[in-house]
């Protein structure tokens, strides 16, 4: 098939979406990108990518459209405009230089913005091909459980958007069971939703790795790492209130691997409350490096806000977690949760419980060799019978394959 996939991000950014783009150049299918210039999450356009932009115009045998957009950089203000520019850069400039191209299909690959449905929907009628939009992120619900907009006016603008992007959609793929009827509320009747959850990458599978050497070796330490994006919806203060009620156990060490918008708040926050020898930052690295810094860890630590609409989300790094095969130690509520409980692949708390944290930490740290070999165990098999990767991108070929050839009928 011919395939157009629409990403605000892609490659060198880290994004599930490039494995998906890679693995189906490999099955076959002729697979053209339109994208931005790279820039999540420093906010800064890559130097890499400004010092030698033609490096980035292949990936993998994927050809890469970039169209240029203001950079995220640091603020909401500045976050929108970066939002909209892509919006406003990809629906004319990248119309303008797809123009001739002919696609079998459209994927719209939406975590935050919904803005990547304006261009998603225009490139679906220029080019008259079925579009399928794959929600990661739902919109206006997380913008307001986050705090980016508060205007209740505002909120209802951008749902009457979400519903004008979702009603020029053929199919639209929900990231967890909770997001379905969510989407349906923006969705018109009949609909074809589906549920196509994330995966694991399967550089996650390998078992010989050697451990990271950034990671500061300490004797009989109990490791609990935190690897992504750190941001307001991870919900950091949480997190250091429960180093804080850990801070003299000298066997507990929490590792952060990654970057965000919260950062430089969390550096400062560790410096403030003396928490420098339990809590250490070890930087951003590429996905390729993570399961080497995953081998330093008896614990792997997900969470988010305590908010309804985060209940409603898998976090995407659970699926590279439990394919690691490490015991997860989850703070959030609802459908992560749940995978982590109904799989014994790991202990949980509720979110914004600290002390329900520590807790579990605690807990883990004490429990039997045995215990944490079936844990890990449980987390293998879980990743292997309800994300398996193959399987899953197969289902998406076929969903694909479905609509060209309803469309093809029409």
């Amino acid at each position: 098939m011919r395939l157009l996939v629409v990403s605000q991000y892609f490659w060198p950014e880290n994004f599930r979406i490039n494995d998906l783009v890679e693995e189906l150049v490999s099955r076959g299918h002729e697979v053209c990108v339109l994208t931005g210039s790279p820039n999540y999450p420093d906010g800064q356009v890559f130097p890499e990518f400004k010092q030698a932009p033609a490096r980035f115009e292949t990936f993998h045998g994927a050809q890469l459209v970039r169209v240029p957009l203001l950079p995220r950089g640091r603020g909401n203000p500045r976050l929108i405009l970066n939002f909209l520019s892509f919006a406003i850069s990809a629906s004319l400039l990248g119309a303008w230089k797809l123009r001739g191209r002919k696609f079998d299909a459209i994927l719209a690959y939406q975590v935050s913005p919904i803005t990547i449905g304006i261009p998603a929907a225009l490139l679906r009628a220029l080019k008259r091909a079925p579009l399928a939009f794959w929600v990661l992120d739902l919109w206006p619900e997380t913008l307001e459980a986050i705090g980016v907009v508060r205007s209740g006016a505002l909120l209802g603008a951008i749902g009457k958007l979400v519903t004008f992007i979702y009603r020029r959609c053929d199919l639209i793929l929900a990231q967890s069971r909770s997001f379905i009827p969510q989407i349906a509320r923006y969705s018109p009747d009949g609909a074809r939703i589906e549920y196509f959850p994330n995966w694991a990458e399967a550089i996650f599978e390998q078992a010989d790795t050697p451990p990271a050497a950034e990671v500061p070796m300490r004797h009989g330490s109990f490791d609990v790492m935190f690897a992504g994006n750190i941001g307001e919806a991870q919900d950091m203060p949480s997190i250091l209130a429960a180093a804080e009620l850990l801070k003299d156990n000298p066997r507990i060490r929490w590792l952060f691997v990654g970057d965000g918008r919260m950062a430089e708040w969390l550096k400062a926050e560790i410096v403030r409350r003396n928490l420098q020898d339990s809590m250490l930052m070890l930087g951003k690295y590429p996905v390729e490096r993570m399961p080497s810094f995953y081998r330093h860890a008896n614990a792997l630590l997900l969470s988010l806000k305590d908010n309804p609409i985060f209940s409603m989300t898998i976090p995407g790094k659970l699926q590279s977690y439990l394919a690691a095969g490490v015991p997860v130690v989850a703070m959030l509520n609802g459908e992560g949760a749940d995978v982590v409980n109904r799989a014994r692949a790991g202990l949980t708390c509720h979110a914004g419980d600290a002390r329900g944290l520590a807790a579990a930490v605690l807990r883990l740290a004490a429990l039997p060799n045995e215990e944490i070999v079936q844990m890990r165990a449980n987390a293998l098999a879980v990743s292997a019978h309800e994300f398996n990767r193959n399987a899953l991108i197969t289902r998406l070929e076929v969903w694909l394959k479905t609509l060209r050839r309803a469309h093809a009928g029409a």
